[in-house]
């Protein structure tokens, strides 16, 4: 088994654990009949955690250089903390094992990607085609549990994401140790993670990714409930999610030409931009299948584009010794804080306006990340060492 076949896998089954959490985890909240605020702070509490787990894992695996015994330590404790779920049937109760689990769930990807980056070396533009294999992940699970929910109950879904949680652990035993990083007194004196990260354009860069996130918020927690809300089964659900992410393969295979034609600036502008499109479609017009099939595919864009660029920003802004730390902020501020409070707030607009002005509050988020990025994201004219 090659470095390729055991990162790929790790990408597959992370993420087919995701297309069966964020399409259909608040169909199985609303099962208890919670209300939608109730739903919009649990689904909160699976970001919330990745505003204090990844750092606190990413700045161990800095000082440790243990990497892969992190991952694979909160790839396990995933599992165990998950297994309490089967009992629970009281907000609380979920609410406390999705914080449990979650905490540890959310620290494991950001290390790994910097253990995928480390073993590309030189070849880190082979990066998106390692990645893509989360995506078809994805895809898989989005569409078959999708399907599967036409004839079970909503109730199975724990059992079917521990069997991912379980495929994930095995996966990162597979994971060869690498070796520690250290860099020289000279070298960290110069590119302090502290210093790197308290550059305007660094902080703008968090900034934004925080107001994207933010966007997402109410999408990963109610489109799939408008969705059913206005007739579509959940089979036709399924299929809405896996087209956003078949668009969002068909990037990262040709992200490194994309790159190479357009620049990273452009890129994120254009796909900003489209953020904003997307999100005033799908508040508008939910019931218009082809706008919603066209807003799906832009999925391509407000994700793909989006978390490519964001990867290689943070290694063109950060160094190597500091990679741990600038990846998990990277989810701590953006998947962590930004999804965490567009996931509460959306919950706290629902009932009482709608999808339209939740989705409207999305848009004006990306609307103020598209200004941002034109007046500050110039790249090549940030270093890393003074």
């Amino acid at each position: 088994m090659n470095n390729y076949f055991r990162l790929s896998g790790f990408y597959f089954f992370y993420f087919a654990l995701l297309g069966v959490l964020v399409p259909y985890w608040s169909l199985y909240l609303i099962s208890f009949d919670f209300d939608a605020q109730t739903v919009g702070a649990l689904m909160a509490l699976l970001q919330l955690s990745r505003i204090v787990a990844p750092n606190l894992w990413g700045w161990m695996a800095d000082k440790s250089g243990k990497r892969v015994e992190i991952v694979r330590f909160g790839a396990l404790m995933t599992c165990l903390m998950f297994i309490s779920m089967f009992w629970q049937d009281t907000a609380l109760g979920i609410g406390l094992v999705m914080l449990a689990f979650s905490f540890f769930w959310n620290a494991v990807l950001p290390q790994f990607e910097v253990i995928t980056l480390e073993e590309l070396g030189d070849k880190k533009d082979k990066y998106s085609q390692i990645r893509l294999w989360g995506s078809i992940g994805f895809i898989v699970t989005v569409v078959g549990i999708g399907a599967l929910l036409d004839f079970i109950s909503i109730r199975w879904l724990p059992s079917l994401m521990l069997i991912l949680m379980i495929c994930i652990w095995l996966n990162t035993l597979f994971i060869p140790k690498q070796a520690r990083v250290i860099e020289t007194e000279e070298e960290g004196s110069r590119s302090g993670f502290m210093v790197l990260l308290l550059r305007p354009q660094v902080i703008v860069f968090f900034v934004i990714c925080f107001l994207v996130q933010f966007g997402h918020g109410a999408y990963y927690t109610f489109y799939s409930v408008l969705m059913v809300d206005v007739g579509y089964s959940r089979t036709e659900i399924g299929f809405l999610w896996a087209i956003g992410v078949v668009v969002e393969v068909l990037v990262f295979i040709y992200m490194h030409w994309m790159l190479q034609r357009w620049g990273i600036r452009k890129i994120m502008v254009v796909s900003l931009f489209l953020c904003v499109v997307r999100w005033l479609l799908i508040g508008t017009v939910p019931e218009n299948l082809s706008l919603m099939l066209f807003a799906q595919t832009l999925h391509a864009a407000t994700f793909g584009c989006l978390h490519a660029v964001g990867i290689a920003l943070v290694h063109a802004y950060f160094t190597k010794k500091t990679y741990g730390q600038a990846q998990a902020l990277f989810s701590s501020i953006g998947f962590g804080l930004g999804g965490a409070l567009g996931a509460f707030l959306s919950g706290l607009l629902w009932d009482d306006f709608g999808a339209f002005y939740t989705f409207s509050l999305s848009a004006f988020a990306s609307f103020i990340a598209v200004a941002l990025a034109l007046i500050w994201i110039y790249p090549e004219k940030v270093h890393k060492n003074y």
